[in-house]
C-alpha cells in the first residue's frame, strides 16, 4: 500500500506539473495575441500555473522520497488553491452568464449591446483610463484596418468579430442623410476619422466584453478539468503524506497492528479461586 500510494502521487504529480507548462505558455501566448491586451484573465491564469507548477514539484519530491515537510506544504498549498481555483471558476461562469450577441436582419454579423452584461464588467471599461488602454490596444492590432477594403455587399455576406462589429462602424440602425443623424447615442460617436472610427461607443465596449466573455467560458472549462485533476492529486498526496508518517515512525502507539494487552473478566479470578480449591478436596 505504501509503495502504490507513492507511485500515485508521484505519476500524479508528474501529470500536473507537465500539465502546468502548456497553462504558462496558454497565458502567453493570449497575452501576446489578444486584440485588447485584457489581462486580467492572462494574469490569474499565469498565477496559476506557476502555483502548480511548485505545488506539484514540491508533492512529487515529497512522494518520491518519503519528505514529510514537503508533503505537508504541498496539502496546505493545494487545499488553498482548489479553494481559489473553484472560487476564480464560479465567478467567471457567474459574471459571463450574460451578454451575448444579437441578430441583425440580412446580416451575417451580430451586433452587441453594453446593457446585455454584467453589471461588474460593465464597470470595467466604462472606467476611462482602463478603457484608454484597450483603446490603444485595438488601435494597434489594426483590427478595423482589415475591413476597411470592405465593398457594401460584404457588409451583407461577411461575417466580423464582436470588436469589429462594435469599434469599426456605426451601429446598423444610424442613419445619415443631408447631415441629419438619426439613431441612438452611438450614432451621435461615430466619426470616419480612423483615430476615432466608434472606439467612444458604448457598441464598441460591448465587442471587447463579449471577446472576453468567450474566452473567460473556455478559461471556466479549462479550470474544471484542472480542478478535478488537482482534487485527486490532493487525495492521493493525503494517502502519500499517511504512508510517510507510518514510515518513518513504524511503531507508533496508533497503529492499529500493535498488540494490546487484554485484560480478564471480573470472574475469572474467582473461577480460578474455586477450581484450585476442588482439586485440594478431591
Amino acid at each position: 500500500m505504501y509503495r502504490f500510494s507513492n507511485t500515485v502521487i508521484g505519476v500524479l504529480n508528474l501529470l500536473s506539473l507537465l500539465a502546468s507548462i502548456p497553462i504558462i505558455g496558454a497565458a502567453l501566448w493570449k497575452a501576446r495575441s489578444s486584440t485588447t491586451c485584457e489581462n486580467f484573465l492572462q494574469t490569474p491564469l499565469l498565477v496559476i500555473g506557476f502555483i502548480i507548477l511548485l505545488v506539484s514539484l514540491a508533492g512529487f519530491i515529497g512522494a518520491c522520497f518519503n519528505v514529510a515537510w514537503a508533503l505537508w506544504v504541498y496539502l496546505v498549498v493545494m487545499i488553498f488553491l482548489i479553494a481559489t481555483l473553484m472560487g476564480l471558476t464560479l465567478f467567471g461562469l457567474v459574471v459571463t452568464s450574460q451578454g451575448g450577441g444579437v441578430e441583425v436582419p440580412g446580416r451575417v454579423y451580430k451586433e452587441y449591446r453594453l446593457g446585455d452584461y454584467h453589471p461588474w464588467l460593465r464597470e470595467r471599461v466604462r472606467d476611462p483610463q482602463y478603457w484608454i488602454s484597450i483603446r490603444s490596444c485595438i488601435l494597434s492590432s489594426k483590427t478595423c484596418a482589415k475591413i476597411e477594403s470592405w465593398t457594401t455587399l460584404d457588409y451583407f455576406q461577411r461575417d466580423m468579430t464582436s470588436v469589429q462589429s462594435g469599434c469599426c462602424k456605426p451601429p446598423t440602425a444610424c442613419t445619415y442623410e443631408s447631415g441629419v443623424i438619426v439613431g441612438g447615442d452611438d450614432c451621435y460617436r461615430w466619426n470616419n476619422g480612423i483615430e476615432t472610427l466608434c472606439y467612444e461607443c458604448d457598441a464598441c465596449k460591448a465587442g471587447v466584453l463579449e471577446e472576453i466573455r468567450l474566452d473567460w467560458r473556455k478559461l471556466s472549462v479549462v479550470n474544471i478539468l484542472v480542478l478535478v485533476l488537482l482534487i485527486a492529486v490532493y487525495a492521493a498526496g493525503c494517502c502519500a503524506f499517511h504512508n510517510t508518517r507510518h514510515a518513518a515512525h513504524p511503531y507508533h502507539p496508533s497503529d492499529d497492528n500493535r498488540m494490546t494487552k487484554v485484560r480478564p473478566r471480573w470472574d475469572y479470578y474467582w473461577w480460578r479461586w474455586w477450581h484450585e480449591k476442588k482439586e485440594q478436596l478431591y
